[in-house]
């Protein structure tokens, strides 16, 4: 595997892709930031949402942001952990290269500082 692509926070799944993603809730507004490197030396989108984390309301906006950006249905975006924590994993269920191909363009490459 090259470098380039052990810094990317998302994996190719058979049936989709698998990100990993780092939350800030009450962020002003829904957006994806681009990448960061987390403190364990992984890789993760910087996502904050305008909501707050109560009752399950920062991972729904967080679900329905990755959605738009992969081009996917919501019902297609499965969290899988993470659902108390800042950094979460969620699947997204559906063309794994288009879906790559996607988070690749609005990332841009672009790396935040750590957090």
């Amino acid at each position: 595997m090259s470098a380039a692509l052990a810094a990317l926070p998302w994996t190719l799944t058979a049936d989709g892709v698998t990100v990993t993603v780092r939350a800030t809730p009450r962020g002003g507004r829904d957006a994806i930031d681009g990448i960061v490197a987390l403190g364990d030396g992984r890789r993760a989108l910087k996502a904050r949402v305008s909501v707050a984390a109560e009752d399950g309301k920062a991972n729904t906006a967080l679900a329905k942001l990755l959605a738009k950006a992969a081009g996917i249905a919501p019902s297609r975006v499965e969290l899988l952990s993470g659902a108390t924590g800042r950094t979460k994993s969620f699947r997204l269920n559906g063309d794994a290269q288009e879906i790559a191909a996607r988070l690749a363009g609005l990332t841009g490459g672009s790396e935040a500082a750590p957090t």
